[in-house]
């Protein structure tokens, strides 16, 4: 039985839709590289001009590395980035795998429970997330972020790992039982590397709004010990005058880690969510 064939006008017009989406999306991004090269006065005359001999200024790279306290707000992204994205996939491949393997009474509910973390924004409870953190002591600190990110980024993490889990192979795990491996090694050895992946497709997902929040390092870790990138970056921002340069080129340089995280995990990347398309 031969398989239908997409006409070739439908196939162009997803082209031409996915073309205009990623053109869009990636114009900010340009607008803001391109003119982080610039002096002020060409930002404002000619915000969509490339950088001439003229016009080509690397004072804002100046203003942001030659200021000290920008070194440790990117080493604090970095931390609180690193450290959450390692407690999601933990924490969420755990619970995968429990959710996905073993049947129990409320196994279902669990998940549901699970799932109404992606409908539910977590801003929502920001008063009393603060106030607990009030409460703790972890105010101002690398820790109250890290918390947060953890529980934000699990919901989504359990829910795309439960659906690769269930697809790793009984037999697989079983002759691993038979063997006599416990379950945390049938776990690390034989389930995780089989759902990478994922693995990777959660990492990706989980750390863009990490790394972009704004939110809740200005609500938790304000002090000029524990700032982000994304929250130092508002120190050239004043309420009369702005250092544009100094915030494109801290912005510029805050999207180079993102951009790095997907040249390493791309092929693993878009395996992952081909992989979910399919299934």
């Amino acid at each position: 039985m031969a398989k239908p064939t997409a006409s070739p006008v439908r196939t162009g017009l997803v082209h031409l839709a996915l073309i205009i989406y990623t053109l869009i999306a990636l114009f900010p991004v340009f607008l803001t590289v391109i003119n982080s090269f610039k002096d002020r006065s060409s930002i404002f005359r000619d915000p969509l001009g490339l950088p001439t001999p003229s016009t080509f200024s690397l004072i804002g790279y100046q203003t942001v590395l030659g200021q000290g306290d920008f070194v440790l707000y990117f080493q604090n992204s970095f931390i609180v980035t690193g450290v959450s994205i390692f407690f999601v996939l933990l924490f969420g491949a755990m619970a995968a795998f429990a959710l996905s393997e073993y049947r129990f009474r409320g196994n279902t509910l669990m998940g549901l429970y699970l799932a109404l973390g992606i409908m539910i924004p977590i801003r929502l409870g920001t008063v009393a997330i603060l106030q607990g953190m009030v409460a703790a002591g972890l105010v101002n600190t690398l820790t109250a972020l890290i918390l947060v990110y953890t529980a934000q980024g699990l919901p989504l993490a359990v829910f795309i790992l439960t659906e690769f889990m269930q697809t790793v192979s009984d037999d697989l795990k079983n002759a691993g039982r038979i063997d006599g491996l416990s379950e945390y090694s049938i776990f690390f050895r034989l389930v995780l590397p089989l759902v990478r992946p994922a693995m990777a497709t959660v990492a990706v997902f989980t750390m863009i709004p990490i790394w972009n929040d704004l939110w809740f390092p200005l609500i938790l870790a304000p002090s000029d010990a524990t700032k982000t990138v994304t929250l130092g970056s508002q120190v050239f921002i004043g309420q009369f005058v702005t250092n544009w340069n100094a915030v494109l080129a801290a912005l510029t340089l805050a999207i180079v880690p993102v951009l790095v995280l997907y040249l390493i995990f791309s092929r693993q990347l878009i395996r992952g969510i081909t992989s979910g398309a399919v299934k």
